[in-house]
């Protein structure tokens, strides 16, 4: 199937032998296509667009309500519905927090916290682990680092579309060997169906 963009480069516009309509209709194409501008975006909605760009960079929390009032801030008389399409065309998504998703199981062992009362004085006394989530187009890709926390310096972290023992184990090995073994660590690893870091 030959799509409408190349039908349209076959039309001849000025030929006198055959009609710009029946040329179409042999092409099986609209002619209402060849005859489109598409209309360009007005000066105020796309100084409105970069200013929605700069309070989602600000602050990515904010809905359609509060960055209607921020426009409304620059003199811009706008509602909430032109807001939301200028955001979708944009495709700014709001960030909305999350319940928490770490749900303690009393009948599990609770491990006890490691750094309490530790004086913290040089860099490789204590790593810190912990797992974050970043939204993709399609799901989460989820981040595993491990920070010194005297340094404040990454010392290993890695990317996977799954939270299994293995990745978290590969990043650790990867970071002993880089950096050798921390005096005391607050990383915790439990080896069960659905593994998890505790911190």
């Amino acid at each position: 199937m030959m799509p409408p963009s190349e039908k349209m480069k076959l039309v001849d516009m000025r030929s006198s032998e055959v009609s710009v309509a029946h040329q179409c209709r042999l092409l099986n194409l609209s002619r209402s296509r060849l005859y489109y501008t598409p209309k360009g975006i007005p000066s105020d909605e796309l100084e409105m667009m970069r200013l929605l760009d700069e309070f989602y960079i600000q602050d990515p929390t904010r809905g359609t309500r509060r960055m209607r009032n921020e426009l409304r801030k620059h003199g811009f008389d706008i509602g909430r519905r032109r807001t939301r399409r200028l955001m979708q065309v944009m495709r700014l998504k709001t960030i909305y927090c999350r319940p928490r998703t770490t749900v303690i199981d009393p009948a599990q062992y609770k491990y006890p916290y490691l750094l309490r009362n530790l004086e913290i004085k040089h860099v490789n006394q204590v790593w810190a682990m912990d797992i974050s989530y970043i939204p993709m187009k399609t799901g989460y890709m989820y981040l595993l680092a491990i920070i010194d926390l005297k340094s404040r310096y990454i010392v290993g972290w890695r990317l996977s579309n799954t939270m299994e023992t293995a990745w978290v184990n590969a990043t650790l090995e990867e970071a002993f060997k880089s950096y050798g073994t921390p005096l005391r660590s607050s990383i915790r690893i439990m080896e069960v169906s659905l593994p998890l870091a505790r911190i």
